[in-house]
C-alpha cells in the first residue's frame, strides 16, 4: 500500500473532499459541504454582476470536509501522505501582513470588498478595458500577449484595481491579495512566511500575467499607470512561481489537530479546477478536455515545440507546467454554461414560486411534495422535449452570452439575445435553442484553436454536465462533429488534486505516471449523428450572425 491522498476541490457553490487510494485512483470516501453564506447570497447584487464569498464559508468546508472522509474511511492518519487544493479562479482575497483574510479582521467581517471576489464577478469591466489600452500602447512589452492578448474583467489584477478604488478602508488595510486556491494551501501549512510561500504557477500565469520572459509578473513601472496602489502592491506579492507537484509546506500542527492528522502530511501547492481536472481525466497532447458546470473550462497541453514561440490569440492563456510540468498549458472557456439553463429554469419557476406554492388549496405538504417532484424532474423533461423536436422544425436562435463572453475573445459587455421567435415557440423550442447555444460556444473555441494551429483529435468531457444530461452531450457532439468521451469520476478535479499530492508527496515521480494509476476511465462516448450534421452548420451560421449583430449593436453605444 502505497498510502492515500487527498484532493479538495472548492467549486462556485460547494467545497467536496476525497480520500483516494494511490495505488489505483480508487475513491475511498467522498464528502460535500454547501457554503451556508454564499447559499443566502450575502454579499451579492446580481444586478451589477458583483459576486463575493466569504472565507468562512470555504474555512468551515475544508474542516468539515477532510474530517468527514477520515472518519468515514477509518484510515490510519500516518498513511494520509498529501493533499492538494484546487479552486475556482481568478478569485483574490485581501489577506493583513500576517496572512489574514481581511473578512475576518473587525470592522470587515460584513463589508463585501473585503470577501474573496469570485470568478463570476464582473465589476471590473471598465478596468479591465484599462488594462488593456495601457498593455497596447504604453511603449514597452505587452503583458497581456500569453493570455490571448485581452485581459479580463473575471481576473486578478482588474478585480484589485476595482476594488480599491471603491473602497478606501480595505484599500489601506490589505497588505497583499492571494488568489483563493493560494489562501487555503497557505492557511493550511506550517511556514508563515508570505514572501517565501509557494504561489500557483497556474494562477498567476493564467490570471496574473505572469510569465517567465519578464522575470515574472509585469513590473511596478506598469502596473502603478493603472493604480499607484497596484505599483506598491507588486512589492509586497512574488517573483517565483511553482507548480503543483511541489511542496508548499507540511500541515501545520493547529490543522493536524483540528483534522485528525499528522504534520507529516504534505501540502502541494494550490492549482485551479479545471487543470486539475484535466489531470483526472488523463489529459493528453490533442485532447481537448471540457470542464463542464455553471461555466466551462477548456484545458489543452502542448509541447514548447509544437508551440514554436507562437501567442495564440484570444483564449485565457498559455502557461508553462499550469496543467503538467514540462508541457504548455492553454486555457479557454464560457462563461456561462450550465449557468444560461439554470437562468431559464429560474424564469420557468417564477409562477410556480410566486403562484402555485403561495396558494392556499394546496397544503404545506403537498406543496413541498410538489416542490420536490418539479425540482427531480425540471430539466430532464424539458431536455426529453427538446430532443424530440425535429431539427426541420423552426428553433430559435440563442446566443450563450447570459455572463459575458470568456473566450474566444474575452469581452463581459457583450449580452445573451434570442432570435426567430414566433407563436409556436414553446418552452422546449427555448430550451433547444439555448443548448444549442452553449455547444455552439463551444465549436468557437475549439475553431479558433485549431485556427491558431492546435490540433484537437479528442475531445474529453468531465463534471455535473457531462456526466448527467445524454441530450447536451449528443447534442455536442453533433455540433463539434467530433467523438466526445465523459470521464466516469463525479469528481474529476479533486481527482485531479489528488494526483499532485501523490506527485508532492514522493509516491510517484511525476503527474503523467502518477495520472496513468489514479486518472479516471470514461463511462460513455457520444458519436455524431451524421445525419443532424449539416442542419447544425446552418444553425451556427445562425448564431454567428446573431453575435455579430448584437456585438457590433453594444459597441456602437
Amino acid at each position: 500500500m502505497k498510502g492515500y491522498v487527498i484532493g479538495l476541490d472548492y467549486g462556485s457553490d460547494s467545497v467536496r473532499a476525497v480520500l483516494i487510494n494511490s495505488e489505483n485512483g480508487e475513491e475511498i470516501a467522498s464528502e460535500v459541504h454547501w457554503y451556508k453564506r454564499w447559499s443566502e447570497q450575502k454579499y451579492c447584487n446580481p444586478s451589477i454582476n458583483q459576486f463575493r464569498q466569504h472565507p468562512h464559508d470555504h474555512i468551515e468546508g475544508l474542516e468539515i470536509t477532510i474530517k468527514s472522509v477520515i472518519t468515514q474511511s477509518k484510515v490510519n492518519p500516518k498513511d494520509v501522505k498529501g493533499i492538494c487544493i484546487d479552486t475556482t479562479g481568478s478569485s483574490p482575497v485581501p489577506v493583513t501582513k500576517e496572512g489574514t483574510p481581511l473578512a475576518m479582521v473587525e470592522g470587515f467581517t460584513e463589508n463585501p470588498n473585503a470577501m474573496m471576489v469570485l470568478w463570476k464577478d464582473h465589476t471590473a469591466i471598465a478596468e479591465a478595458e484599462r488594462i488593456n489600452e495601457l498593455g497596447a500602447q504604453w511603449g514597452g512589452e505587452n503583458f497581456t500577449k500569453y493570455v490571448g492578448g485581452i485581459y479580463s474583467s473575471e481576473w486578478f489584477w482588474a478585480k484589485i484595481a476595482h476594488v480599491v478604488k471603491q473602497d478606501e478602508a480595505v484599500k489601506n488595510n490589505a497588505f497583499t491579495w492571494m488568489e483563493h486556491c493560494d489562501l487555503m494551501t497557505y492557511l493550511l501549512i506550517d511556514n508563515k512566511d508570505l514572501k517565501s510561500f509557494k504561489r500557483s504557477r497556474c494562477a498567476a500565469g493564467h490570471k496574473a500575467m505572469w510569465h517567465e520572459s519578464w522575470g515574472g509578473l509585469p513590473p511596478k513601472e506598469f502596473l502603478e499607470k493603472l493604480d499607484p496602489y497596484l505599483g506598491d502592491l507588486r512589492n509586497n506579492l512574488y517573483d517565483e512561481t511553482y507548480t503543483s507537484d511541489e511542496v508548499a509546506g507540511h500541515l501545520s500542527q493547529e490543522w493536524a489537530d483540528k483534522l485528525g492528522l499528522t504534520t507529516a502530511t504534505v501540502i502541494a501547492v494550490g492549482t485551479f479546477d479545471a487543470h486539475s481536472g484535466a489531470v483526472g481525466a488523463k489529459i493528453d497532447e490533442n485532447a481537448l478536455v471540457r470542464v463542464m458546470g455553471t461555466s466551462t473550462c477548456d484545458i489543452m497541453v502542448a509541447t514548447k515545440d509544437d508551440i514554436n514561440g507562437k501567442t495564440i490569440k484570444g483564449i485565457c492563456g498559455q502557461v508553462d507546467g499550469s496543467v503538467i510540468p514540462g508541457l504548455i498549458g492553454l486555457e479557454a472557456g464560457q462563461s456561462a454554461f450550465g449557468d444560461l439553463l439554470a437562468w431559464f429554469k429560474d424564469v420557468l419557476d417564477w409562477p410556480i414560486d410566486n403562484l402555485v406554492m403561495t396558494s392556499n388549496i394546496l397544503s404545506e405538504q403537498q406543496k413541498a411534495d410538489l416542490k420536490t417532484e418539479i425540482e427531480n424532474d425540471f430539466i430532464r423533461k424539458l431536455s426529453d422535449a427538446a430532443a424530440a423536436i425535429p431539427l426541420s422544425e423552426s428553433i430559435p436562435t440563442a446566443l450563450d452570452w447570459i455572463n459575458g463572453r470568456r473566450t474566444p475573445d474575452a469581452d463581459q459587455n457583450l449580452k445573451s439575445a434570442i432570435s426567430n421567435l414566433s407563436l409556436g415557440s414553446k418552452a422546449p423550442h427555448i430550451f433547444k435553442a439555448l443548448v444549442n447555444a452553449i455547444c455552439f460556444g463551444s465549436k468557437k473555441i475549439a475553431d479558433r484553436f485549431k485556427d491558431e494551429g492546435v490540433r484537437i483529435d479528442s475531445v474529453i468531457g468531465i463534471g455535473g454536465v457531462a456526466r448527467k444530461s445524454p441530450y447536451i452531450m449528443q447534442t455536442l457532439a453533433n455540433v463539434m462533429n467530433m467523438p466526445i468521451k465523459v470521464a466516469a469520476s463525479d469528481q474529476t478535479p479533486a481527482l485531479g488534486a489528488a494526483i499532485y499530492a501523490a506527485v508532492a508527496s514522493g509516491i510517484y515521480p511525476n503527474v503523467v505516471e502518477a495520472s496513468t494509476h489514479m486518472g479516471s476511465e470514461f463511462e460513455a462516448e457520444y458519436h455524431p449523428q451524421k445525419d443532424t450534421i449539416e442542419t447544425y452548420e446552418e444553425l451556427m451560421d445562425s448564431y454567428t450572425a446573431l453575435g455579430d449583430f448584437i456585438e457590433s449593436s453594444i459597441k456602437k453605444k
